[in-house]
């Protein structure tokens, strides 16, 4: 199992707020049905490496059906395969370590 973290940045906006354009990048994320949690500065996504990727793609091109001509996406992936890994699992270790 795979955790990727997403930041969508639409660039060209009419307004400094971008919300509503993440707002419809997270859109194909939520219909995938795939696990995730919303940070302020992007998204955590945990499942299957292919599902994932081809979800991006798909909330990166969101963006652009909102009159957006630019958009910066980074993609950081932990594939981790000696044992399972969700997001609550890596939180939990760095908390119980403080």
């Amino acid at each position: 199992m795979a955790l990727v973290e997403i930041s969508i940045i639409p660039l060209g906006t009419s307004t400094p707020s971008v919300s509503e354009h993440i707002a419809m990048s997270l859109k194909p994320l939520h219909k995938a049905g795939l696990k995730y949690t919303i940070t302020p500065m992007g998204t955590v996504i945990e499942g299957d490496l292919d599902t994932i990727m081809d979800t991006v793609r798909q909330m990166h091109e969101a963006c652009f059906k909102k009159d957006v001509q630019r958009v910066v996406t980074t993609i950081k992936i932990d594939d981790r395969r000696d044992k399972p890994a969700t997001i609550e699992n890596k939180v939990q270790s760095v908390k119980e370590k403080l």
